[in-house]
């Protein structure tokens, strides 16, 4: 797990309107490689961190929430500038608007945060090269076996909070 940035962290879009700031270590961060977030982010992978909702801070403006199809046919809702329209996170439906999957790039130091594991890297673009200190996985990955337990521990607090509520 990424945890060796200081935290608070900031982030945001390119014409400042939005700004938000992390407020703990993410609990995992994805660099996905699958043809969705290629064509999504128009690069060859998106690097997020997912991380509670309730820790994800708005500094200054207020993002839009655009619906847009997922692989999974479920959707997901990005967080956009409603003026420069950057993508800054998004809420998958599997996860609900309980988690933020951060855009790592929207971070004003991204380098902070680099990624815990390689995702989808069947369809890995062939100039890309992973370094070999990251767990690859060619399609999706059993969380028991990568996260740390502290993440967890947040995610069943999380699930256990939302189910209650």
């Amino acid at each position: 797990m990424s945890t060796h940035a200081s935290y608070p962290i900031e982030g945001g879009c390119d014409c400042a309107s939005v700004r938000y700031r992390l407020l703990s270590a993410p609990l995992f961060v994805h660099c996905c490689h699958c043809r969705w977030c290629q064509r999504e982010s128009g690069s060859a992978f998106a690097l997020n961190a997912m991380i509670e909702a309730a820790r994800v801070e708005l500094v200054a403006g207020e993002p839009e929430l655009v619906a847009t199809p997922s692989a999974s046919g479920k959707g997901q809702r990005i967080a956009r500038c409603p003026s420069c329209r950057i993508a800054l996170w998004s809420h998958y439906a599997g996860a609900g608007e309980t988690i933020c999957f951060v855009r790592v790039g929207s971070l004003d130091e991204p380098d902070r945060l680099p990624p815990d594991i390689h995702i989808f890297t069947e369809s890995r673009q062939p100039w890309v090269v992973l370094a070999a200190d990251k767990p690859v996985c060619a399609t999706y990955y059993d969380r028991k076996q990568h996260w740390p337990q502290q993440s967890l521990e947040r995610l069943a607090d999380l699930r256990a909070r939302s189910a209650s509520g």
